[in-house]
Parts: structure tokens; C-alpha cells; sequence
């Protein structure tokens, strides 16, 4: 079966690709989690437009990369919201707002995908994030969560 990634897959390829699986993992697993589309002649254009989308998103270089890694190795990026007096959060801080407040505080852009966070960020303290910039460059930046 031949198919087109929407979003990036573990150990398939990354969004936009063309694959070929075998028919029951493109069935069952990965057309209905929304993972990829079935390929057609007409699905050339939003492979296109997939494409651009991803190569805007993206870090031009490795030297962009490395500088980019260099500029959030060991920095601190403080969060602060609202919580108990046990220390426990009302929500969670997802990889959207750390990435949000690594702009604000760095004044580095990072895509909301690329950051990995180990567990659910639920508490108030200091949490070890990694950034993963492009395939084989990763930053580890170090999350503090206050309360407001």
C-alpha cells in the first residue's frame, strides 16, 4: 500500500514522505490515526504544500543547528502558574507553552514538536527538557515551574 505521511512516524519517515507498507498496517494503524493519507495522482499538490510547510518550519543547516544548541545548552526557562499549596498544578505545562516561553525568554524560535518532555509536568520544580533541533542535534534546557 502506498501512502503519504501527514506526520512524522517512528522508525517510517517524516511528514510528506511517500512509503510503501503493507496493507494492514496502512489500514488499521496509520490512515485511521490521522498518521497518512492514501496516495493519489491528485495528492501531489498537498505533498507540496506538506513540504513547504516542513521547510519553513525547519533550522536551515547543521551550522544553524549547532548555533542554535550551543544558545539553549544548560539555560533555565522559568514557567509560572497557578497551583495548590502542595505545589500541584492547575493543568499541565505542555511542549507548546515551554516552547512559547523559550521564545520570550531566549529569543530562540523552536517548533512545539521538537521539544520532549520525559513525563507530565503536573508540580511545581525544576524539570530536565530536551530539544531535539534536527535529527542526530539536540539542547537540553532546564524548565522551572513556579507558582504564580
Amino acid at each position: 500500500m502506498k501512502l503519504i505521511l501527514t506526520h512524522d512516524v517512528e522508525n517510517l519517515g517524516a511528514a510528506g514522505d511517500v512509503v510503501e507498507v503493507k496493507d494492514g498496517y496502512g489500514r488499521n494503524y496509520l490512515v485511521p490515526r490521522k498518521l497518512a493519507v492514501k496516495w493519489t495522482k491528485g495528492a501531489g499538490a498537498q505533498l507540496e504544500q506538506m513540504a513547504a510547510a516542513r521547510r519553513k518550519r525547519e533550522i536551515a543547516s547543521l551550522e544553524d543547528a549547532r548555533a542554535v544548541r550551543d544558545s539553549l545548552n544548560g539555560k533555565v526557562v522559568r514557567i509560572s502558574r497557578s497551583a495548590t499549596e502542595a505545589g500541584r498544578l492547575f493543568g499541565a505545562v505542555s511542549s507548546a507553552d515551554i516552547a512559547d516561553s523559550i521564545k520570550e525568554q531566549l529569543g530562540q524560535s523552536i517548533d512545539r514538536r521538537k521539544v520532549v518532555i520525559p513525563s507530565t509536568i503536573k508540580s511545581v520544580g525544576a524539570y530536565d527538557v530536551t530539544v531535539n533541533l534536527m535529527s542526530d542535534v539536540s539542547a537540553k534546557v532546564k524548565v522551572q515551574v513556579a507558582r504564580a
